[in-house]
C-alpha cells in the first residue's frame, strides 16, 4: 500500500505511540513601554512571547506557560491562588534589570528553527544523560533513606525516549516542511506534535512530584543537589522550548 505524504514527506512517521543557545542577531528590544501596557487577561502565551522575563516568571510561580498558555493570566493566578498584578510587577520589575532581550515573534522561520535545534535539541540530548546517571547513583546510593527519589531515574528515561522520537521527527519532516515555504501543508503533523508537547508536559508534572518540587531534603549529598537543580534547569528549558513551537513557531508556520 501506498505511503500517505503530506507536501512530499512522508506522515507515518508521526504516527504511534509519543517516544516523544541564541543568534548572534540582535533582536527586537524590550523598553518600559512594553511592559506599562501588561494586563491580566492578557494570555501566559502571549506574555511569555513578547516578554522574555515572563517565562521566568511564570516558572518560579509554577504557572504553565506552554502546553496551556492560551489562557489569561488572571484565569491562571485564580487557579494557583496568586495575584495577576503582583506577577505583571515581578515580569515588569525583572523586565526592567535585564539586558536587551530576543523576541522571535518576528524573526524569519528559518532562524527561529535554528535557535530551537541549537538552544533547545542539542542541549537536551546533552542534559539527559547526565541528569539520568546522576539520578540512578542517588538512588543506588540512597535506596534506603525514605526521601530518596525512587523513580526519578526511570522518568527521566522516559523523558529522554519522547524527546528522542519527537525531536526526530521535527528535525527530519516538520522542520524541512516548514523551512521549504509549505508550514501551511503541516495541519497535521503539527498536531501530533502538540500532542507529544502534552506526554512531555505530563512527565515534568511527575518530575516535580519526585523532586518535592525540586527541593532537596536536610540529607541530600551534593549529587542529589545538583541533581534536583538540573531537573529544574531542565523543566524551565523544555517549557520555554514547547512555548516557542506551539504559540510562536506553528502558529506563524500555519498562517504561511
Amino acid at each position: 500500500m501506498a505511503r500517505q505524504v503530506l507536501g512530499g514527506w512522508p506522515i507515518d512517521s508521526f504516527l504511534g505511540p509519543a517516544c516523544v543557545r541564541a543568534l548572534p542577531i540582535p533582536l527586537r528590544i524590550e523598553t518600559m513601554s512594553t511592559t506599562d501596557a501588561l494586563s491580566p487577561e492578557t494570555t501566559l502565551a502571549d506574555l511569555a512571547t513578547k516578554h522574555t522575563a515572563a517565562s521566568r516568571v511564570f516558572h518560579a510561580h509554577g504557572l504553565d506557560f506552554c502546553c496551556h498558555g492560551q489562557i489569561p493570566l488572571s484565569q491562571a493566578c485564580t487557579a494557583a491562588n496568586l495575584d495577576p498584578n503582583a506577577i505583571l510587577d515581578e515580569i515588569r520589575a525583572a523586565t526592567r534589570s535585564d539586558e536587551p532581550s530576543e523576541s522571535w515573534d518576528e524573526r524569519p522561520l528559518p532562524e527561529l528553527i535554528d535557535h530551537i535545534l541549537t538552544a533547545y535539541h542539542e542541549d537536551h540530548r546533552s542534559e539527559l544523560p547526565r541528569l539520568i546517571e546522576m539520578a540512578e547513583k542517588v538512588e543506588r546510593v540512597h535506596a534506603e533513606k525514605p526521601t530518596c527519589p525512587a523513580g526519578l531515574a526511570a522518568n527521566l528515561h522516559a523523558i529522554q525516549a519522547d524527546l528522542d522520537m519527537h525531536m526526530m521527527k521535527e528535525e527530519e519532516i516538520l522542520f524541512p516542511l516548514i523551512r521549504s515555504g509549505r508550514g501551511q501543508m503541516a495541519g497535521g503533523p503539527i498536531q501530533v506534535m502538540e500532542r507529544e508537547h502534552e506526554d512531555v508536559a505530563r512527565l515534568l508534572e511527575r518530575q516535580r512530584e519526585l523532586t518535592s518540587n525540586y527541593n532537596p531534603p536536610e540529607e541530600a549529598c551534593n549529587t542529589w543537589r545538583a541533581l534536583f537543580l538540573g531537573c529544574k534547569d531542565l523543566e524551565r528549558a523544555l517549557m520555554e522550548h514547547i512555548h516557542l513551537e506551539n504559540n510562536v513557531l506553528f502558529p506563524r508556520a500555519l498562517r504561511g
